[in-house]
Parts: structure tokens; C-alpha cells; sequence
């Protein structure tokens, strides 16, 4: 960026605003999810959703921070380190963050021993953070809480790169959920596998890496539009699509 915006920051961070992919984009991610699901991990989950749909259950983490009582959470939804560092070797917040969040929804799925309404909890949790975890906008800086104090305009309409990414470059677009997954879900078995490899430590780096071009792609105030939806379409495409599959292979590998 050719100009930064230095903030006195309070701890913890907090990302304010539209901290997520939109109820659009983690609909995408979950509607692709669904058609690479294994038939034991679709069972299993159709059993804990009671038949409901992955895209239907996509936005319940969003969803739930209208209750104070789920506001313990509101960390789970990102992580803040400093670019060029991979997370592996930054400061963990005594909050938690997108990965321990991950790990510990996994871990209360497969338990056996947790009862119905908790494993159920954290399925409909981790099938959002997936999502988020692929929009580099949650992995980013705290000074600008995730972008969300990089103003910027949007076909004239005040917004913010964190909001850009959220919802105006996928809302702009015009498609529905599921016109955009029907789009994105169908790929060779041999791109699936290659999107598919590594674990979520590998994939918050590479969202994180994506995140700091990101920043540079726009100054504080800058009128964006169509301009900027042409160059970068294919990267959120990219991402909803990685969103998607790399749900499947989690859910998968949780469920046999």
C-alpha cells in the first residue's frame, strides 16, 4: 500500500464489522462441500443436522453473535499475525484464534463421548470457519483489525477492504449461491487432490501470504469498481472453490 494507517490498538483485537464471507460466500462453501462428501461423512451429517444442508447451516456461526452468551466466540473467527510470518511461529491470543477453534471443533466431533448438542454445535461451527479461513481478510493484521479500518469506496458507496472481500466483490457479481457453486464444485479428480493437500496450518499461510497482496492492491480512499472486480474475480473464485473442497476432505477425514 502507498499509505498506512497507524491505530492505537486496544487488546484483544477485534475484527468489527462484516467479519465474514457473507452468507452468500459460506453458502457457496458449503453447497460445494456437500457434493464431495463421502457417503459415511453424508450420513453422519445428515444425521447430526437433522437433513439440513450445509449451506443452510453455513452462516449459524455468524448468525449467533446477536446472543451475548455466545460472545466468547467472536475470536474464533480470525487470526491477526504479522505479515510475512507464518502463523506457526507468531503470538498466540490467550483468546483463541481460527485455528485452535478448528482443532478444538474437531475434537469435540469426534468425540464419542460429548453429547448430541455439543458435537452438533461444533459441526455447524466448523463448517463456517472453513470458510472464513479462506477469505485472507480473516488472516490478516490487527493494527487494521483484518482491513476493516482501510476505508475505501465501492462503485461510490463508503466501504472497506475487509468489507470488499467479505461481501462486495461476491455480492457484485450477481450470481446466487448456488449458480456459483454449481460453477466451481465440478474439477478433476487431480486439481481436487492438489487443492486438497496439506492441513489448515498449511492453508492459513497461504491465506495469509494472499492477504498482504491484498493490501497492496489498494490505497486508503480509493474509488474501486469495476476495474478492480476484473482483476481480482479469479482469486475470490479461487477461495470459495479451496473453501469448499477443503471442507470435504475436513469432514471426511473426521466422519471415515
Amino acid at each position: 500500500m502507498k499509505k498506512t494507517l497507524f491505530l492505537f490498538l486496544f487488546f484483544p483485537v477485534i475484527v468489527f464489522g462484516n467479519a465474514f464471507w457473507g452468507k452468500t460466500g459460506h453458502r457457496v462453501t458449503g453447497e460445494i462441500a456437500e457434493n464431495h462428501l463421502s457417503g459415511k461423512a453424508k450420513r453422519a451429517i445428515n444425521d447430526l443436522l437433522d437433513g439440513h444442508s450445509l449451506a443452510f447451516v453455513s452462516t449459524f456461526a455468524d448468525d449467533i453473535k446477536a446472543d451475548r452468551a455466545y460472545s466468547k466466540y467472536s475470536a474464533w473467527h480470525y487470526v491477526n499475525y504479522p505479515l510475512g510470518m507464518s502463523y506457526a511461529d507468531s503470538d498466540k491470543s490467550e483468546y483463541g484464534d481460527i485455528i485452535t477453534a478448528i482443532e478444538t471443533c474437531k475434537s469435540a466431533i469426534k468425540d464419542k463421548n460429548g453429547s448430541r448438542k455439543d458435537r452438533i454445535f461444533h459441526l455447524k461451527m466448523l463448517i463456517h470457519l472453513i470458510g472464513d479461513l479462506h477469505q485472507p481478510m480473516h488472516v490478516s493484521r490487527a493494527e487494521d483489525k483484518g482491513g476493516n479500518t482501510i476505508q475505501v469506496q465501492w462503485f461510490g458507496q463508503g466501504s472497506n477492504l475487509h468489507r470488499v472481500w467479505d461481501k462486495n466483490l461476491i455480492e457484485s457479481y450477481g450470481m446466487t449461491y448456488t449458480e456459483l457453486a454449481m460453477e466451481l464444485q465440478n474439477v478433476s479428480r487431480k486439481k481436487r487432490k492438489e487443492i486438497q493437500l496439506g492441513t489448515v496450518y498449511d492453508w492459513v499461510d497461504e491465506s495469509h501470504e494472499l492477504c498482504a497482496d491484498l493490501y497492496d492492491s489498494v490505497e486508503i480512499g480509493e474509488k474501486l469498481g469495476y476495474r478492480y472486480s476484473y482483476d481480482h474475480n479469479d482469486l475470490l473464485f479461487a477461495q470459495l472453490q479451496k473453501g469448499g473442497l477443503r471442507l470435504a476432505k475436513v469432514l471426511n477425514d473426521i466422519f471415515g
